[in-house]
């Protein structure tokens, strides 16, 4: 048990950023890694040229790494956008011109996890009105990822870091999983597990896996405090995980944790336990 059953991924988007994007998944793939994950990696746009898709696709392909999630267009991430399916306006049509971008992309490389980040409470806008237009979203984005044989996640953040994103609890995210879910009848909305935020906002991390581990369709781990690796704070990130894996659980453990030298940080997981099968 503990880190050597588990399948791990990079998330290329907070590690190794250090180098080019494209240069990433072959880093990843020397620290002996084969599974990897992104944000979106065009903030400035929701439709790069086709060239710039091609390319991820290729350096994916060269370095022998799979892709296993992608987030759809989030806004400015990192920086002050916390995802864009809320967002009324600009922000909103974005979300929508990049779904099928995203989901053509994803099928391109067998990616079967898309991410969708809720996004921030907008000043002077009705949270009705921003739940309304996110439930619309969600539901357009499931459909299209439900075509391509993926899942669309959910995610709950943290309030203390994202203080104006409205899905800081586990139940909160569920309530939307379950509204989605329920408006197509796919069945293909699932919660984004993330121990890090979820420890950030106090929650009982045992609790939240007994209840939702079967509605859990990726996690994602830090270390608390300061978001490192596993080993640099307090969670017991292997028990956790265990707990996890008996609950049923089988999906990726993604490393979306902060590292000064990301290939330096992998020593608390055995060279032979990172390829992911």
């Amino acid at each position: 048990m503990g880190y050597t059953d588990q399948r791990f991924d990079v998330n290329l988007s907070i590690l190794f950023t250090e180098l080019p994007l494209l240069e990433r998944p072959a880093a990843a793939a020397a620290a002996g890694f084969t599974a990897v994950e992104l944000w979106w990696p065009w903030i400035d746009t929701p439709t790069p040229a086709q060239e710039e898709l091609d390319a991820l696709k290729q350096a994916l392909e060269d370095a022998g790494t799979q892709l296993v999630g992608l987030n759809f267009y989030a806004g400015q991430l990192p920086g002050p956008d916390r995802g864009a399916v809320s967002v009324p306006g600009e922000e909103s049509d974005r979300f929508r011109a990049n779904i099928e971008v995203a989901a053509e992309f994803a099928a391109s490389v067998g990616c079967r996890a898309l991410n969708a980040l809720y996004g921030n409470r907008v000043e002077g806008v009705d949270p009705a009105v921003q739940d309304e237009l996110a439930l619309e979203n969600l539901v357009t984005a499931a459909r299209a990822a439900d075509r391509i044989g993926a899942i669309l996640l959910i995610e709950t953040l943290n309030k203390p870091e994202s203080p104006l994103y409205p899905l800081v609890s586990a139940p909160s995210a569920i309530e939307v999983v379950d509204k989605v879910n329920e408006a197509t009848g796919l069945g293909n909305a699932k919660f984004l597990l993330d121990l890090y935020h979820l420890a950030m906002n106090d929650e009982d991390l045992s609790e939240v896996i007994e209840k939702y581990a079967a509605k859990t369709g990726h996690v994602q781990i830090a270390d608390k405090p300061g978001r490192g690796a596993p080993g640099t704070g307090e969670l017991p990130l292997e028990d956790l995980l265990d707990q996890l894996r008996k609950a049923g659980y089988q999906g990726f453990v993604g490393l979306e944790y902060k590292a000064a030298d990301a290939a330096a940080s992998f020593g608390w997981l055995p060279a032979g336990a990172r390829a992911a099968g």
